[in-house]
């Protein structure tokens, strides 16, 4: 059985998964060192994210602009972030993890660096957008030296334990963003990022050593390239669980990009009280992904995946019925939308794992390709709230919109039963 064949969280080993991989040969104290590394990197993602939406009133005023402008630098950042990843994976299959890490590190403080003295809302745009493909590079590397490393229900149990940094990330950013705000204006947010990019080259130089040997790196430049994708994409349940982990993204996304004005412009929330509620919300998502460790002991990810998918189509039409009606008023709306991130929590390891697990020969290219539809479907659905309105209901419709489109995905395209099929019985998984 090849590593990309191992079956997933909650099933039995066969003799083939006993062989050590990296991962489980590490002492405790290295396992911890590497969360630690990794979860710096993946949090630079969300902060460059989400650390300026409470100044995107302020940013509305400052260049005299519209709402929908303004998101459209947050889609900027995320498109930046799914083209960035699909160049960069292929690279950090052909070249090692470091090189290409640390290069897209630097460009991210270098447009952060810009991003301070734009002069309009075009050309924060677009920086924006470079921002995104040099913090690409965190997220491939991050997901491929995890994937380098483990295997199996050890991939979807450290991949949860990240998930705490990246729920953690959003919980940081818009408070760090709104304490900024209280002594500087917009452009101090960016200021922190460009400090933030150094560190966190220093953290990857000196912290994080090659986990590609050379023997395992691809060859054949831009023709291997386009084989592994296009051996990626025939694979229906693998291109099926990426789409699952990028709709459900989209529904995180709907409500990073409305909640600003959703919650300081309709329910009068000012910048820290929104920093404080927008936060909170992210802690459902947080306690997800850690009770996900848990579950992972008895259940496989695939019944998980099923059950959280379900819990955040009900709840995400609840919430579109709160947001429609005004019942309960701003807490029957956090409440609903604090399922919706609970539910988002459980489905983005899971996902993911069971995507990752059945290509580990290119966990670079596959780590690219499943980044680039999460962030490029979530790039999507920042203008689509923008479009339809700054309200409640806009942003309701776009995360009930991803739950269900999700759920859908799962059960048309990649299908449970024939998933549970697959994670069962090796010599299935190594047919397909």
């Amino acid at each position: 059985m090849t590593p990309a064949s191992r079956p997933v969280g909650g099933h039995p080993k066969t003799a083939a998964d006993d062989a050590p991989t990296p991962g489980d040969l590490m002492s405790p104290r290295q396992r911890l060192r590497l969360v630690l590394v990794l979860g710096s990197l993946i949090a630079v993602g969300p902060l460059t994210i989400d650390m300026y939406l409470p100044a995107l009133p302020a940013i509305v005023d400052d260049f005299r602009t519209t709402s929908a402008a303004v998101q459209l630098t947050l889609t900027g950042t995320l498109a930046g972030l799914a083209l960035g990843q699909l160049l960069i994976g292929p690279l950090s299959d052909a070249v090692g993890r470091r090189a290409p890490l640390i290069a897209g590190l630097a460009l991210h403080v270098v447009a952060s660096v810009l991003c301070v003295f734009a002069p309009n809302i075009a050309v924060l745009g677009v920086l924006r957008v470079v921002q995104g493909l040099g913090v690409a590079a965190a997220s491939v590397v991050a997901m491929a030296v995890v994937r380098d490393l483990f295997s199996g229900s050890a991939f979807a149990t450290l991949l949860s334990r990240l998930l705490l940094v990246m729920g953690a990330a959003p919980i940081l950013a818009p408070t760090l963003g709104s304490g900024l705000l209280g002594w500087t204006d917009w452009r101090g947010v960016f200021v922190a990022l460009a400090v933030f990019g150094v560190l966190l080259v220093v953290v990857a130089a000196l912290g994080l050593r090659e986990t590609l040997p050379v023997g395992r790196r691809t060859r054949g430049g831009a023709a291997a390239t386009v084989r592994v994708y296009g051996a990626l994409l025939a694979d229906r349940t693998f291109v099926g669980l990426v789409l699952v982990a990028g709709l459900a993204m989209a529904a995180l996304f709907a409500y990073v990009a409305g909640s600003s004005f959703v919650l300081q412009e309709q329910y009068g929330l000012d910048e820290q009280e929104f920093g404080l509620a927008f936060g909170a919300g992210a802690v459902g998502l947080i306690a997800a992904t850690q009770f996900n460790v848990r579950l992972l002991r008895r259940y496989s990810s695939q019944r998980i995946l099923v059950a959280a998918l379900g819990v955040g189509t009900v709840s995400g039409l609840a919430l579109l019925a709160v947001a429609a009606t005004g019942f309960g008023g701003l807490p029957s709306l956090l409440v609903s939308l604090w399922v919706v991130l609970a539910s988002a929590g459980l489905a983005m390891p899971n996902a993911p794992a069971l995507a990752l697990s059945r290509h580990g020969e290119a966990a670079g290219t596959a780590s690219a390709l499943l980044g680039a539809v999460q962030f490029g479907v979530g790039a999507l659905a920042a203008p689509l709230v923008g479009v339809l309105g700054t309200g409640a209901v806009a942003m309701a419709l776009v995360v009930a919109g991803g739950m269900v489109a999700a759920t859908v995905v799962l059960f048309v395209v990649v299908r449970p039963a024939r998933l549970a099929v697959l994670e069962a019985d090796p010599a299935v998984v190594a047919a397909h």
